[in-house]
């Protein structure tokens, strides 16, 4: 533990900022595999809508600063080519 008052306080936002972090993160996770799993399922009108609200919780992770924009950007694209896929066929 540090000594210096302000070394402290930035041991205090870190950690509030961790955790923060980890919800979004794992919010980004969980709507991936659920993407993944309409993709498994082979309904293109799931995959679309899991697609969509995946979309919103990737933009919302970019805007809170968890996600870099071109992070999120290749995440999307992958999950984009995904549900493609099954939509092509």
């Amino acid at each position: 533990m540090p000594n210096i008052k302000s070394a402290k306080k930035r041991v205090l936002v870190a950690e509030r900022n961790r955790l923060r972090n980890r919800t979004w993160k794992s919010a980004v996770r969980t709507v991936r595999n659920d993407v993944v799993d309409a993709v498994k399922s082979a309904s293109a009108k799931d995959a679309k809508e899991a697609l969509s609200h995946a979309y919103e919780v990737i933009d919302k992770a970019v805007a809170k600063g968890v996600l870099h924009k071109n992070a999120a950007a290749r995440r999307k694209s992958r999950l984009a080519g995904k549900v493609l896929a099954i939509s092509a066929k």
